[in-house]
């Protein structure tokens, strides 16, 4: 991992701009093959790439309750108290109507209503996210969401994860599917015999399922276009090397292109850090993964200030934010652009993507300049709505009329005095 003086300007632009033409083209020609032939290409894609020859696409009541009633207890209990932490969390995010009471007996309103269906994404191969379930699915359910759908890659032998099947029991899921790839997505956004179409897809996946997601917007909304997972550490000479290593290397076990950054003002943590990284590399299971990340993504800079270390930050914009700082929650107040933020040495990253009751869902490669993390808001629509008194038009008409004609849209005005015209025909 390698060490440098903090300048001006530090990036992790990693995104899925960067899949080559071969990939996207893929994804179209997957799209398009699930359009016109519904469940056959998702069986012909999944034996193709999942290596699963499938009879049935969706998972049937039984295979949840048996993978349920097989678990391990304490990791039910686990889960269900991390699941109650999330729908804690989130049930503070639900919002009222709004009503605003004008002169005249008017109203004007913001009606908010849940969606109808949304699909949920959760990604399968090299492991299982049983963390994805419950993050993406609760806050759907506290948004009023009536239909919600899981779909994710089955193993060879066409089998989802237990511990999917477990979170999604848990959060009270039933309608699940065996597809994965951008052929989920397609099927999602689109529809196929066994799969009705949804009105928004959330979830993490590969490049080939961010890039499919990109395809299908607007057709059906989506939650983000994630890039790989990223980190960065504020840090100072009160941390501990090795709690700091193991955090980055938290993150660079995710992706060969996921992220690790440290930002100290103590040259002397720096070092220490970087053999760290190094000793607790061999000892990883993922160690191939997360010694790519490092690698060619890992970095260590020394700030002069901590000052200085806010406002690269501040530019970064990183998924993940830790501060293992003398005083954390200060530095924390001058954060502006964050995906999540974790204060102090006890707030590891880890305590957010499982248990806190936050959502693990966020945005990356800077966009937390201007976007948020996975909310009930995602899963809601607002809706104006306008009553107006024949008093309250007969005050202001002419004012709307006047306005349209200003920018020469004699439509509109002659739509707003129409009922002057009819009232005087009855008077």
């Amino acid at each position: 991992m390698k060490i440098a003086k903090l300048s001006n300007t530090i990036s992790l632009q990693r995104s899925v701009e960067q899949a080559n033409v071969d990939h996207v083209r893929t994804v179209r020609q997957v799209i398009d093959h699930v359009r016109q032939n519904g469940d056959k290409a998702l069986f012909d894609y999944t034996e193709k790439w999942d290596g699963a020859k499938l009879s049935n696409l969706q998972v049937t009541k039984e295979e949840i309750e048996e993978a349920f009633n097989n678990f391990d207890p304490q990791l039910v209990k686990d889960l269900e108290e991390a699941a109650a932490n999330i729908r804690a969390f989130h049930s503070q995010q639900v919002h009222p109507n709004i009503d605003f009471l004008l002169e005249k007996s008017s109203y004007i309103k913001y009606k908010i209503t849940p969606l109808d269906a949304v699909g949920l994404y959760v990604p399968g191969g090299t492991a299982a996210y049983p963390s994805s379930v419950l993050m993406n699915a609760i806050p759907a359910m506290v948004a009023g969401v009536k239909r919600i759908v899981i779909v994710s890659p089955p193993s060879k032998e066409g089998k989802l994860p237990a511990s999917v099947l477990v979170a999604a029991r848990i959060a009270g899921i039933t309608e699940i599917y065996k597809v994965g790839g951008a052929q989920a997505i397609a099927a999602l956004a689109y529809g196929t015999e066994t799969i009705k179409s949804v009105d928004k897809i959330t979830g993490p996946g590969n490049s080939y399922v961010a890039l499919a997601k990109r395809e299908v917007f607007g057709k059906v909304a989506i939650d983000m276009i994630a890039g790989p997972s990223e980190i960065a550490i504020i840090a100072d000479d009160t941390a501990f090397a090795d709690e700091v290593a193991s955090d980055l290397l938290a993150q660079a076990e995710h992706d060969r292109f996921a992220s690790s950054v440290l930002i100290t003002t103590s040259e002397k943590l720096a070092k220490e850090v970087q053999l760290e990284v190094e000793k607790q590399l061999k000892q990883l299971p993922r160690e191939e993964i997360a010694r790519a990340s490092i690698e060619n993504f890992g970095l260590i800079y020394i700030a002069e200030t901590l000052n200085q270390a806010v406002d690269a930050v501040n530019e970064l914009a990183p998924e993940h934010l830790e501060i293992m700082t003398d005083q954390p929650e200060k530095i924390s107040e001058q954060i502006k652009h964050a995906g999540a933020i974790f204060i102090g040495r006890f707030s590891s990253e880890p305590v957010g993507d499982y248990f806190a009751g936050t959502n693990h869902v966020l945005p990356t490669n800077s966009t937390a300049r201007f976007s948020s993390g996975l909310c009930v808001d995602d899963f809601m629509k607002k809706t104006s709505v306008v009553y107006y008194s024949e008093e309250m038009w007969q005050e202001q008409y002419p004012k709307i009329a006047r306005l349209a004609r200003l920018e020469q849209l004699e439509g509109h005005a002659r739509s707003v005095e129409s009922r002057s015209w009819r009232k005087e025909e009855f008077n």
